[in-house]
């Protein structure tokens, strides 16, 4: 049993860390291409419109959404709220087999 905890305490850890390195490369990849559409910009009107700006607001909101899910801050649920009821329910089913 400890052997199998410990196998699943890795696999979720090595999720995770896929996950933040996604993440962070999908972050660079937002800099990078931004930074280009703005060059762009610039070259082509000097700013008189900052046309980049709607893409970089755009693909900034799923990059922010992202970062929410990866870092798991949950605005509604609170800090590790799944984990404590994956827990909580795994309490009350073994507490039940004990008294059937």
């Amino acid at each position: 049993m400890e052997s199998s905890d410990r196998e699943n305490k890795y696999l979720r850890a090595k999720d995770r860390v896929a996950e933040i390195k996604k993440f962070y490369s999908n972050l660079i990849s937002y800099a990078v291409f931004i930074s280009f559409l703005a060059f762009i910009n610039y070259y082509t009107n000097e700013w008189s419109y900052p046309w980049f700006l709607w893409a970089a607001f755009g693909w900034g909101i799923g990059l922010f959404f992202q970062a929410l899910k990866v870092f798991q801050f949950n605005l509604l649920f609170g800090k590790n709220w799944e984990q404590r009821k994956i827990e909580e329910f795994m309490k009350e089913e073994e507490n039940q087999r004990k008294w059937e």
